[in-house]
């Protein structure tokens, strides 16, 4: 059994119009939403043994809030290719994966397409298909290797919005 944690960067800053996109920082919104994605995943135990990440700026300051939550220091690989990636790339970069709990730190409008098509079953919430700043799906795949999973192979164990997780 392996396990998806997929988590779209949080709230970013349009502060400076001149800031590439690519370095665009987390608002102050965006980090309290990372912090509480750190504890909602830590309260549930969903803790990731490796984190996939783009290598833009917000991705990395998500996990930068999250990770202090988390017991242990989970192995963080930034990856250039998840950078604005659609689902085939993010799935090639998931198949390289090797912990059991994986999470992986994206962009839409990628990432919602990515989550949609790896579930069987979507989740209930209105707000799976738009995949908002800080939306976590955890999904789990009945496979002995990353290698082996494919689309629609996924079973939802959570999903969540930072303005659900309440403090």
């Amino acid at each position: 059994m392996k396990r998806l944690i997929l988590t779209r960067h949080a709230k970013s800053s349009w502060d400076d119009p001149m800031t590439p996109d690519h370095d665009r920082p987390l608002n102050d919104r965006g980090k309290a939403a990372a912090a509480d994605l750190g504890q909602w995943l830590a309260s549930r135990d969903y803790i990731p043994g490796e984190v996939l990440c783009s290598d833009a700026l917000r991705t990395r300051k998500t996990f930068s809030g999250i990770a202090p939550a988390l017991p242990g220091a989970p192995v963080l690989e930034l990856k250039p290719a998840l950078y604005h990636a659609g689902p085939d790339v993010m799935m090639a970069v998931l198949r390289h994966a090797t912990a059991e709990v994986v999470m992986m730190i994206g962009h839409n409008p990628g990432i919602s397409e990515f989550a949609a098509r790896l579930v069987a079953r979507t989740p209930a919430s209105p707000e799976f298909h738009r995949y908002p700043t800080g939306a976590t799906l955890v999904a789990d795949f009945d496979v002995e290797d990353w290698g082996q999973v494919g689309f629609g192979q996924g079973v939802v164990v959570d999903f969540v919005v930072p303005r659900e997780i309440v403090a």
